[in-house]
């Protein structure tokens, strides 16, 4: 391969390794938050147990989201230096301010994590639990602001190749930033939910059948279905905003060819990539055109619009489609859930149930894999959405493969001795937790 098909493959698996441990990073906090002061609202010393074990693990994925967030940093410089030159200056306030929210996130966890009970008003501790909260959503706001700049760029003019009259904060407020940062910060707290929800649900699978994983399906359920909901609700709002800014990205999702008014919905099926013809395919008519303007007969921009040359790959049509199935279990899971809790004569614990509980953890992070290759590839062939391809900003180093088999073993290190310490985290005895649960009491 080249030095620009390895610079794609690094960054893409750089990418794919951080974005789950960014997206546990930006989750968990708000479900720490939200235990603790139930804790202490009800006197409850499982919800205040909860907060604690959650916040153990929690700091194991923020030290590896660390490791690889400078990774992604590096890699900016050394894979892309032509897009840093091209537009660096514009990006690099959000990227500060992004590196910002990140060191006042991790003051206010360092604090936290040393004053338990250490104060006479157990809700001053609870009230540390908020800049960690406001933190970790502001580096998922400010790493987005640069997303959102590559998709729609604008607060700049362009003078003999250069970008000059440089307007950050216009940069940053781009129109992608609204429906993009709110899908994010959504999908990463629903992920959050069922990623606790799992755990609690596979210790009840194994025969711990005590209180304390009962309320933390119960939280994390309750709070699932906001979320689940939000989260596709914000869904159809981003696939309005790629109608309006980007129409190639959403008729490549669908296969949308010709521009036309009440557009069926593409699900599935196999493409021709000669003719473009669909088969096998699931159809719903009228639906891409409601999804696209909220009118059935509403106009959608088919891709033949654009020259062949900037069309995105057009398997980008899988990954919108399981991303918006996995987006629907996660909202039916929590639904069924919460109808068996309020039947007397159905136990919402059972082992179906559970297990569906426990898929929705690798369903979830799956989910963000794909969303996130779905924004990235979409986006093709730009990395400026209009004003530079990826192939003229990549490196021309002969040695960037080496490079990849080096951070290649460095995530395969880094995952598997998260995997271990998390596991060893979790897997104590009901026994250790009653102990536990005293020392929280006293």
């Amino acid at each position: 391969m080249n030095a620009l098909n390895w610079s794609r493959g690094l960054t893409e698996m750089t990418l794919a390794f951080h974005i789950l441990f960014a997206t546990v990073g930006v989750g968990i906090p708000i479900f720490i938050s939200i235990a603790e002061w139930i804790g202490i609202r009800k006197k409850d010393p499982h919800y205040s147990l909860m907060a604690r074990r959650w916040t153990r693990g929690f700091v194991i994925t923020v030290a590896v989201g660390v490791v690889t967030g400078t990774c992604i940093g590096l890699q900016l410089s050394l894979l892309w230096p032509e897009f840093m030159r091209f537009a660096g200056n514009v990006i690099s306030l959000p990227l500060f301010l992004e590196t910002f929210a990140f060191f006042f996130e991790a003051i206010f966890l360092g604090i936290y994590l040393y004053t338990w009970n250490r104060f006479s008003n157990p809700y001053l501790h609870w009230l540390l639990t908020l800049p960690i909260v406001i933190g970790s959503s502001a580096s998922a706001l400010f790493i987005t602001m640069v997303n959102g700049f590559m998709n729609t760029p604008q607060g700049f003019t362009i003078e003999n190749g250069k970008l000059t009259n440089l307007d950050p904060l216009a940069a940053m407020l781009n129109p992608a930033t609204p429906s993009k940062v709110a899908h994010v910060l959504s999908s990463a707290y629903l992920t959050a939910a069922f990623l606790l929800g799992m755990i609690a649900a596979f210790s009840m699978l194994r025969g711990r059948n005590n209180d304390y994983y009962k309320k933390s399906i119960r939280l994390n359920m309750m709070t699932g279905l906001i979320l689940a909901a939000a989260t596709i609700w914000i869904g159809d709002a981003s696939a309005k905003f790629l109608a309006e800014k980007q129409p190639e990205k959403l008729a490549a999702a669908e296969w949308h060819f010709e521009t036309s008014n009440r557009a069926s919905l593409v699900i599935g099926g196999q493409l021709n990539p000669v003719t473009n013809e669909i088969t096998g395919a699931i159809k719903i008519p009228w639906a891409l055109s409601v999804l696209a303007t909220n009118d059935p007969n509403g106009t959608v921009v088919g891709l033949n619009e654009f020259p062949e040359d900037q069309w995105p790959p057009l398997y980008v049509h899988y990954l919108f489609d399981a991303m918006a199935g996995i987006g629907f279990y996660l909202l039916a899971v929590p639904v069924i859930f919460l109808i068996m809790t309020r039947m007397k004569r159905r136990n919402a614990y059972n082992r179906w149930m559970l297990w569906a509980i426990f898929a929705g953890g690798p369903f979830s992070l799956l989910a963000i894999e794909l969303g996130w290759f779905y924004a990235e590839v979409g986006r093709q062939p730009w990395i400026l959405r209009g004003y530079m391809r990826v192939s003229d900003a990549a490196t021309t180093n002969p040695h960037v493969g080496i490079t990849f088999w080096l951070f290649a073993a460095l995530y395969l290190l880094l995952g598997i001795v998260c995997l271990l310490v998390l596991s060893r985290l979790f897997r104590n005895k009901p026994a250790e937790y009653e102990l536990e649960e005293r020392r929280i009491i006293l």
